[in-house]
């Protein structure tokens, strides 16, 4: 099933999720970094590191729900795309709710503050998972009839189509059809 949100030939939802995943681990992790070395550097990068995981995270979201309209209803695919969808929403709720508890004091956020992030990160691997099981597995935002040999995506060329070796004496030994 073709994503029906594209830009020059490619789903926009998988070029976007990766922003907002980086962005969260990476708030994770500065938060571990300053518990380790006790400077609160590493927590004051991890709050603006939320704040542009957010954005991020919410311009994926309108996306994936543009591909998951798309989806049939009656199928896994359906099923598995909401309980996706709906995780991330979570995971961003998670983070939007670590940044509010950090506003007060960046560089010094509550135990509750990290368990938010802690736990949005933890969620975040769980439906990135399922949004594998989409691509990988169920074919969601995929091209119809794509194949190792497929055309380039700002061919104007379908997927489907292939390169055949001519056997003939032509100056040209690869044809499509």
């Amino acid at each position: 099933m073709e994503s029906k949100a594209k830009l020059f030939g490619h789903p926009i939802h998988p070029i976007l999720i990766v922003f907002p995943l980086g962005l969260f681990a990476t708030a994770a992790i500065f938060d571990v970094m300053s518990m380790v070395t006790e400077n609160s550097f590493w927590t004051g990068m991890a709050y603006y590191l939320i704040y542009a995981g957010i954005i991020g995270g919410l311009s994926a979201a309108l996306f994936g729900f543009i591909d998951y309209l798309a989806i049939p209803r009656g199928t896994r695919a359906k099923s598995i795309g909401l309980l996706h969808g709906v995780g991330n929403v979570i995971v961003v709720a998670l983070f939007i709710g670590s940044c509010m508890l950090r506003r007060p004091s960046p560089a010094d956020p509550s135990a509750m503050a990290l368990t938010l992030s802690f736990t949005g990160v933890v969620l975040s691997l769980l439906t990135g998972w399922l949004g594998g099981e989409l691509v990988d597995r169920l074919g969601v935002g995929v091209d119809n009839g794509a194949h190792l040999n497929a055309p380039n995506s700002l061919s104007g060329r379908p997927a489907s189509e292939q390169a055949v070796r001519v056997t003939s004496r032509t100056d040209q030994p690869y044809q499509t059809r």
